[in-house]
Formats: structure tokens, C-alpha cells, sequence
């Protein structure tokens, strides 16, 4: 089933507000039932991504500074992705390893940035040591928690080689298959039927989503 997130995402602009009843009408045309978007708007305006003015259909749905910050967070992806199959977005070679530094009493703080790292693509090697080939920095901007270094050479349990790193620490079959499903949906669509075209680009975002949010996006190289 479609997530009820991307149905919301893609409604809600960089500035000014929605109106729900049109993001319940496309969600019910994508088979997306009221209930579960229900729940979806709060846990967004509960994270502080989305306000909600009014009630039900009557209301309407803005983002905030965080929301705004994190939807630009997967456009970044998306742009990376898009550099990365036109080749203009080569590795520079240079692994980045970031440490999680806080202590028993700052747990929540260990703990969310742990999510972070992971969520950001960053793969864990040691306890709280975290890899990845990509500069975290303009997602996760922490000095007081983390500690930051960059290694040209990288032996992770014997492995050196950064193709043989990368296939250990983010397997690809995992990943495959996600972009399968976003082929499948791709080979569906149907270009001839104006009248769906809005759900269709729906379920095409749902599918990518589903592909990218995984995918580390780790360099050729």
C-alpha cells in the first residue's frame, strides 16, 4: 500500500498551506484510506514537521522550518542520485569516519544520533564508529557529540579493497530490489489516461521513496 506520508509530502508546499480535502480525495483515488492519513498528519505536526489549521477536510497543512529542512534533505538525495548516473559526482577517495562521543547521562542524544548517522547512509564498523564514502556535514552538525575523521585507506575486518567495503557494509541485493519495484511501477504507468495522471506520479513517488530511502548512495568508485 502507498505510504500516507508520500501522499502528504507531495501536497505540501515550501510556503503557504493545502487544503486537506484535496490531499484526501487523491489519497482515496490512490487507495490510501482516510484513517491511516489521519494518523500520518499527526505524527507529523507531533514531530514538529507540519501544522494543522481546522479539522478533518476542512483543514489545511503547512510545513514548519524542520519540515521544510527535511523534505530538502531528500531532494538532496535525489540530486545526488541524479549527479551519480550522469557521472558528475565522483568520490574523491576519501572515507569519512565519525564517531558517537557522549556519555551514559546524554543517551537520547547517543541514540539520535546513532539514527541519524544510519538514516544519512553511514554504515556502523565499531561500537558508535560510523563509515561512509559521503561529507555528512550540511545533514548532521554536531561538534559536541561526534568526532570527525577522513581516512584515504580503510581495513574493515581484513577488507581493503573500497568495492569489496562497500559490498560488506551495504550489500546491493537488498537494494536491487527496491529499484525492481520502482521499475515495475515505472512499466505501468499509463501515459494515455490524463485523468489518473496525478495518482500515478503519486504511486512513481512512493516507489522511489521506497528505493532511495535505503539506498546509501554509495559512489562507483
Amino acid at each position: 500500500m502507498m505510504s500516507p506520508r508520500t501522499v502528504i509530502d507531495a501536497f505540501l508546499p515550501s510556503a503557504g498551506k493545502v487544503a486537506l480535502e484535496q490531499v484526501y480525495d487523491t489519497a482515496n483515488a490512490a487507495g490510501v484510506a482516510d484513517q491511516p492519513l489521519r494518523l500520518a498528519l499527526r505524527r507529523l505536526v507531533a514531530s514538529g514537521e507540519v501544522v494543522q489549521t481546522g479539522r478533518g477536510r476542512a483543514g489545511a497543512a503547512s510545513l514548519t522550518d524542520t519540515g521544510r529542512l527535511r523534505l530538502e534533505q531528500d531532494r538532496m538525495a535525489v540530486r545526488l542520485a541524479l549527479a551519480q548516473d550522469q557521472g558528475l559526482a565522483g568520490w574523491d577517495g576519501r572515507w569519512q569516519l565519525l564517531a558517537v562521543s557522549a556519555p551514559e547521562s546524554d543517551r537520547a542524544v547517543r541514540d539520535t544520533l546513532r539514527r541519524t548517522l544510519t538514516e544519512a547512509g553511514a554504515a556502523p564498523v565499531s561500537t558508535s564508529l560510523y563509515v561512509t564514502p559521503h561529507d555528512l556535514s550540511a545533514l548532521i552538525d554536531d561538534d559536541r557529540h561526534l568526532v570527525h575523521a577522513v581516512a584515504t585507506h580503510l581495513d574493515v575486518r581484513g577488507t581493503t579493497d573500497p568495492q569489496a567495503i562497500a559490498e560488506l557494509l551495504w550489500p546491493q541485493e537488498p537494494l536491487l530490489k527496491g529499484y525492481a519495484k520502482l521499475q515495475q511501477v515505472i512499466d505501468e504507468v499509463d501515459t494515455t489516461d490524463a485523468d489518473s495522471a496525478l495518482v500515478q506520479q503519486l504511486r512513481l513517488a512512493d516507489a522511489l521513496e521506497d528505493a532511495l530511502r535505503p539506498d546509501p548512495l554509495i559512489p562507483p568508485e
